[in-house]
């Protein structure tokens, strides 16, 4: 993946007036989950904007309230490529994935970001592009080629994921499907069902007229 750098600032007025101000101001309320696992009750200190959210069993999760502006992802966020980002704050840098967007549903702006924390060791599930390469071979008896998965889910190390899944299509015959259990890459796990299809040759009116034709 390609490398996003933002600089956010920490958030500490979480109120609902304060959230209002700032959206007002073009800025973006962002939750950064993926921090530390600690033991509660919390007597260690938090960094600005860091708080811990209990998860049971006496554990808490250590997430950070930040905001960025509207320009700074507007790269990140409109834009079908897949970014590594580097999220600046509070002086130290920590690399993270961006997991939710929610919009307005009126004027389309960003209301709220959720990022999560990713290193060299724990596996990470996120939407990768898919592509397609190759000519099928059920394209060339007449078929139509069509994509029903634009995106898959992988688990893997941020860094093996790759920026699109290239799929072969050089083998697909006419009316025939690829399925997510046919579909396999080195070092990525793909959690979609394995029965979903992701792309098929379909049968189109001409090339289903030539099969009966050559039936008879």
């Amino acid at each position: 993946m390609k490398t996003f750098q933002l600089v956010a600032e920490p958030r500490v007025d979480l109120g609902k007036k304060a959230t209002k101000a700032l959206r007002a101001e073009g800025k973006i309320p962002v939750v950064l989950n993926g921090g530390a696992i600690v033991e509660l009750p919390f007597n260690g200190k938090l960094e600005a904007g860091q708080k811990v959210v209990e998860i049971g069993n006496n554990k808490g999760l250590i997430t950070t309230d930040l905001v960025v502006t509207q320009d700074a992802v507007r790269k990140l966020v409109y834009t079908p490529d897949i970014y590594a980002v580097e999220l600046e704050f509070n002086g130290h840098k920590t690399m993270a994935v961006l997991k939710d967007i929610q919009f307005d549903p009126v004027k389309d702006t960003i209301l709220h970001l959720d990022f999560l924390e990713v290193n060299d060791t724990k596996p990470v599930v996120i939407e990768v592009p898919v592509k397609l390469e190759g000519h099928a071979e059920g394209v060339k008896a007449g078929g139509k080629l069509s994509l029903s998965m634009k995106k898959l889910k992988v688990r893997a190390i941020y860094t093996n994921v790759p920026e699109r899944l290239v799929i072969n299509v050089d083998n697909l015959g006419l009316g025939k499907t690829m399925q997510v259990a046919d579909i396999h890459f080195e070092g990525l796990e793909l959690v979609n069902a394995k029965n979903a299809v992701v792309c098929a040759v379909q049968l189109t009116r001409a090339a289903r007229g030539a099969a009966q034709a050559a039936a008879k």
